[in-house]
């Protein structure tokens, strides 16, 4: 069962001009240490904020709230699996939200999927409700 829907399309060059002008400040209000860790390693640098910010951006609109009622930009963390999947682990406030959308007996599946092409990035974010696994 679906819960919640949420796509964001952000230009790569708004996100370039941010880094330009704010930096840390920008990232350390945004992003988890851990995406910072994993995009600072990238070639195109600009482009993986982006793309992890118009995730975080699918992800509050999934939720139905965007970023109030207690959701924070670093609630919402993108990684990756070994196989290069990205997933996103909600913490704090989007936690909080999302397990109040889920009835009972069921748990959240977030499925994540980015692209960019410059000068666009993309990201939409789908919460699912499925049944705990059983012993869970």
């Amino acid at each position: 069962m679906i819960i919640g829907v949420g796509t964001d399309l952000i230009d790569i060059r708004r996100i370039e001009n941010t880094l330009e002008r704010f930096k840390d400040r920008f990232i350390n209000r945004v992003y988890s240490i851990e995406e910072k860790e994993k995009v600072e390693r990238r070639a195109h640098v600009a482009n993986g904020y982006a793309m992890r910010y118009a995730a975080k951006e699918a992800a509050a609109k999934a939720l139905g709230t965007g970023f109030r009622d207690g959701v924070f930009w670093r609630d919402l963390v993108n990684d990756n699996l070994p196989s290069g999947k990205p997933v996103m682990t909600f913490r704090g406030g989007a936690k909080e939200r999302l397990e109040k959308l889920l009835p009972e007996g069921m748990e959240a599946q977030i499925d994540v999927s980015l692209t960019d092409e410059y000068p666009m990035a993309h990201a939409i974010v789908i919460i699912s409700a499925v049944p705990k696994a059983v012993g869970a």
